[in-house]
């Protein structure tokens, strides 16, 4: 029920307006109008007029709440999406039908692209049944075998995510196959000095404690029982995984098996990304916008939910 509190509140935010490039899926079009049926944004629609305008029409869309863009290719269409965000027409670039490849080439182009000098990392948001809060996990999307240097990135990436939702000081958990640090397991390694300079005020506005174990990192019992102690330890907000294989599997692993609700974007751009999978659900691609839309506002959604 988290990321449907987090849907209900963003719908009374001031409204946004979302670029969404190849705009011309059936699917897309079903977000869009869902989007608009519970009043979360404005939509640039970039790609085919005729067969957006057939969607529009068929679903009854309001045609306040949608503008469209014509485009004669995937390419053109990501391309004018990304430069309406460039632009400032637009506030969140969001991934219709259209290859990521594709898009991402639009997105870090040198002359109109959205590259603001910081990593791009993807941030995701699970609301997992009979868990007490929710639980974020980077990177499962994007960067393929962060190094140190990128992981930092990637910590103050997600913190700062999960700070605009209202977690004030979120702790952070690297997570690894062990809770030792094992010279040969570079998780572990890496997992320790990023601790470490957390400590030492390198990374701010958060709690670092690695490496932890999956169990350890969000379940008290398993701490308890291995003797791990400290602030983070059975209380992890955020899950920092060592790979982009390990993120994926877990990332879908929480969707299937837990039957988890997720909610998740690229971070460190000029603009949120919304990059969803063509198989994610419709409601988790919703709520993949308003994690977005609350990214880029001054309100906060946890906060507000305690008041």
């Amino acid at each position: 029920m988290l990321l449907q509190n987090m849907l209900s509140r963003v719908a009374d935010f001031p409204k946004k307006i979302v670029a969404v490039a190849a705009a011309d899926d059936e699917r897309m079009m079903t977000v869009v109008e869902e989007a608009v049926r519970l009043k979360l944004a404005s939509f640039l629609l970039f790609g085919n007029e005729e067969e957006i305008r057939r969607l529009i029409e068929e679903r009854k869309i309001n045609w306040q709440f949608v503008t469209i863009v014509s485009t004669d290719s995937i390419e053109k269409s990501a391309q004018e999406a990304v430069k309406a965000v460039h632009n400032r027409e637009a506030d969140i670039l969001m991934k219709g039908m259209v290859p990521t490849s594709v898009l991402m080439k639009a997105v870090l182009n040198k002359d109109y692209g959205l590259r603001v000098g910081r990593l791009f990392s993807h941030v995701a948001a699970f609301d997992i049944p009979n868990y007490k809060k929710l639980l974020f996990i980077t990177d499962s999307a994007l960067n393929i075998a962060p190094d140190l240097e990128q992981k930092v990135h990637i910590i103050e990436n997600s913190v700062e995510v999960a700070r605009k939702v209202g977690v004030e000081l979120p702790k952070v958990a690297p997570i690894a196959a062990v809770e030792v640090v094992n010279p040969e397991m570079t998780a572990t390694v890496d997992a320790a000095i990023l601790s470490q300079m957390n400590r030492r005020g390198q990374i701010k506005n958060c709690i670092i404690d690695g490496p932890l174990g999956l169990d350890n990192a969000i379940s008290k019992d398993a701490a308890q029982y291995k003797g791990i102690k400290g602030e983070v330890a059975g209380d992890a907000d955020i899950l920092v995984v060592p790979t982009v294989e390990i993120g994926n599997i877990l990332y879908k692993s929480l969707v299937y098996f837990a039957k988890a609700n997720v909610g998740g974007f690229i971070t460190g751009a000029k603009a949120p990304i919304v990059l969803t999978s063509r198989s994610d659900s419709t409601i988790n691609k919703l709520y993949s916008i308003a994690l977005a839309l609350n990214a880029i506002s001054t309100k906060k959604v946890l906060e507000q939910q305690a008041h």
